[in-house]
């Protein structure tokens, strides 16, 4: 190979689809293309739309089907993957044979450390509910020790840690607990929100780890201003925004996408942590978009009100399927705020 020849990182995308909107890897596959990648799409869900909407049909993936899928690739030499994501998994039989994926990937290139890296969004639930199986949290918790980063919610990340969170110190225990459980490099925990003296009201945050080589953690926490108002997707946006940032920031330093996992020196300090950098700019450019789909919700819900039948427009009940529809993450008007966001925040120690 020409030593110009620069190619494209390969990543693989685990997750749901849906024919119109963006969730899942609808919005996975467009932000990673959106940032250099090149993106094969593994759909574990085929559904019209998101189930915010409250009605959709299509059908979900079967484990024998996602294995099936897989396999068709590796038999034409598909399977060169340097990254790989992985989203909504439906049920424990999913959760496995996608962790069968991953594990032949780590075993491939076993030889090559730092060839590849799995980003893990252990989907199960949120506001101290589970809308999995019960059985999807041990599977997850089968699969940890072999996933680079995990970017758990508050409540998945208790259910993986067996730790209750209630503040910062209880949430850096359920971190160092995952590191040195399950020795899982880089950890973001993400829609953090306490109600201590240094949170602002009406602020969210995020808090980051990359373990030592003795498995301690790194902590780190970015606080950013909430938007009020619903959407779906978010954590798909953060997920393939932190996939390639991850990649982007580990590249500048010299020699670490030669290492294990990308582990930093023992002595990088939290703040300065690729993972860190990484996470300032994803979280930028969410805030820009989500700033940008508010702002544009009266526009759609205007034109989707004006095509819809003069009856229909009387019917309370449609007024949700329209507010559902204006509350689609609005990706394509806003690639700069993908690529190079125009706000900054910071990491701070944790």
């Amino acid at each position: 190979m020409s030593d110009s020849v620069v190619l494209a990182p390969r990543v693989l995308a685990v997750a749901s689809h849906v024919v119109s909107g963006n969730v899942g890897n609808k919005v996975a596959v467009f932000v990673l293309q959106s940032l250099g990648s090149e993106v094969a799409a593994l759909n574990t869900v085929q559904f019209s739309n998101h189930t915010g909407y409250k009605q959709w049909t299509g059908t979900r993936a079967t484990a024998l089907e996602i294995t099936d899928l897989y396999n068709g690739l590796k038999q034409s030499y598909l399977d060169d993957f340097d990254m790989m994501l992985s989203g909504y998994i439906p049920g424990a039989e999913g959760v496995t044979a996608v962790g069968n994926i991953a594990k032949g990937l780590k075993d491939k290139f076993q030889h090559s450390p730092g060839k590849f890296f799995w980003v893990l969004d252990p989907v199960m639930g949120d506001n101290g509910k589970l809308y999995v199986a019960p059985e999807v949290v041990p599977a997850y918790k089968a699969l940890l020790p072999y996933a680079d980063l995990i970017l758990p919610n508050q409540f998945e990340a208790e259910q993986l840690s067996d730790v209750k969170i209630v503040d910062l110190d209880s949430l850096t225990q359920a971190i160092q607990v995952l590191h040195e459980k399950f020795n899982i490099p880089h950890i973001i925990i993400t829609s953090v929100s306490f109600t201590t003296p240094d949170h602002p009201p009406s602020h969210l945050s995020v808090i980051g780890s990359t373990m030592t080589s003795g498995r301690k953690a790194r902590t780190f926490k970015i606080t950013f201003p909430s938007i009020d108002c619903y959407f779906c997707g978010t954590g798909d946006m953060f997920g393939a925004l932190i996939t390639s940032r991850i990649r982007e920031a580990t590249g500048a330093v010299p020699g670490l996408r030669g290492r294990a996992s990308w582990l930093s020196d023992d002595d990088v300090p939290a703040t300065e942590l690729p993972l860190a950098r990484a996470a300032e700019k994803v979280l930028a450019s969410m805030h820009e978009v989500l700033a940008k789909t508010r702002d544009a919700m009266p526009a759609v819900m205007e034109r989707t009100w004006a095509e819809l039948k003069a009856e229909d427009r009387d019917h309370k009940d449609k007024a949700h399927y329209v507010k559902s529809k204006a509350a689609e993450l609005q990706l394509v008007t806003n690639l700069d705020s993908l690529r190079s966001p125009s706000i900054k925040f910071s990491a701070t120690k944790a």
